[in-house]
């Protein structure tokens, strides 16, 4: 009897984990990641909460696992078509290449919310408003946090929900990691300067994750981090280059005005462009917020309307790594079950 093959698409850590464990299991495994790296957004990451490990730990974990030698790795990839005809998929790319295989895994991750979108907050429009993932490549490269002027800045804004939970966008969702980050954020701006002043506007704080909360008591009473309730309305510029920010705050029912140096958007997830484009090109459903829809929010999380076409990690909702993880893992259990099926009824068959 021939090995099954499984395509995953993606090779962020959802993708790099779901073929890991698919090839352990003893299954021909493809992945294909449109770029040179494997390891996705978190490449773009520093440091991770709530433990302040290096993002680049995880991505050589998973990178020099044994399991992950086994599985055939295709970078650079330009998928221009994924279809499944009978029993098995094909996926074609640009250079006209073509493979096949009885099952697909889809973990084509997420994209960071545009914040041009979001004008009252001026990004695009003034210098020192700048993104959270911004923020994290200025951490991952070394360099010090300084305004347009070169000068470190005193006081740094950040602003909560840039792109999630708010109906003018159409983006109703929680992206479930904004919070923490701000927080962990906040943190390592205080450490690499004491003198700042750094405020979190917020609307709630949801620090439902393990130690999330300590992380966050640990912002307030270790690093003196400023939290006010409130979204923020609108940013202009000031004379100097600074930004003046206005914002209500709800806890003592009065309106703030405040100027800072840096201005910090956390941007949201968005479904991605891979998400859509494979997902379409496939036939799976789409929910209501974008992202792909299982076939049940509690018992079929990672299993699509395409038989034998299964998806993990963020193109399915917004997660932290550690849910990516668990999804991963339940995609490539999910997979695997779909082909010893498949294999029982081929015996079956061939009888």
């Amino acid at each position: 009897m021939n090995r099954k093959r499984v395509i995953v698409i993606g090779g962020g850590i959802a993708g790099m984990e779901s073929a890991a464990n698919l090839a352990s299991m003893g299954y021909d495994v493809t992945l294909f990641e449109k770029s040179q790296e494997l390891g996705g957004h978190l490449l773009g990451w520093e440091k991770l909460f709530p433990t302040m490990r290096m993002g680049k730990d995880v991505v050589k974990f998973l990178d020099k696992g044994v399991h992950l030698a086994k599985v055939n790795i295709v970078k650079n990839s330009n998928i221009t078509n994924a279809s499944k005809n009978g029993n098995l998929f094909t996926v074609s790319c640009g250079d006209g290449a073509k493979y096949e295989s009885e099952a697909l895994v889809l973990a084509t991750g997420y994209d960071i919310f545009d914040a041009k979108r979001k004008e009252e907050y001026g990004y695009g429009i003034y210098d020192n408003v700048i993104t959270s993932a911004e923020l994290e490549e200025i951490f991952l490269s070394g360099k010090p946090l300084l305004t347009t002027k070169g000068e470190i800045p005193k006081r740094v804004g950040i602003v909560h929900c840039v792109g999630s939970r708010d109906e003018k966008v159409g983006n109703v969702y929680c992206s479930k990691v904004c919070c923490v980050t701000a927080v962990k954020q906040s943190i390592e701006i205080k450490e690499k300067i004491p003198d700042s002043n750094v405020f979190c506007f917020y609307m709630d704080l949801r620090m439902f994750g393990m130690h999330f909360e300590t992380l966050y008591k640990q912002a307030q009473e270790k690093h003196a981090v400023n939290f006010i309730r409130g979204r923020l309305s609108e940013a202009c510029e000031n004379m100097d280059g600074s930004l003046l920010v206005k914002v209500e705050d709800t806890l003592a029912g009065k309106p703030l005005r405040m100027s800072v140096d840096i201005l910090v958007l956390m941007v949201g997830m968005v479904p991605s462009e891979g998400t859509k484009k494979i997902g379409t090109m496939l036939g799976m459903n789409f929910g209501a917020n974008g992202f792909l829809k299982s076939q049940d929010q509690h018992t079929m999380t990672s299993i699509s309307n395409i038989p034998g076409a299964f998806f993990a990690g963020c193109c399915g909702s917004p997660r932290t790594i550690n849910n990516v993880f668990a999804d991963a893992r339940s995609a490539a259990m999910m997979t695997a079950s779909y082909l010893e099926a498949y294999d029982i009824e081929e015996r079956i068959t061939y009888i």
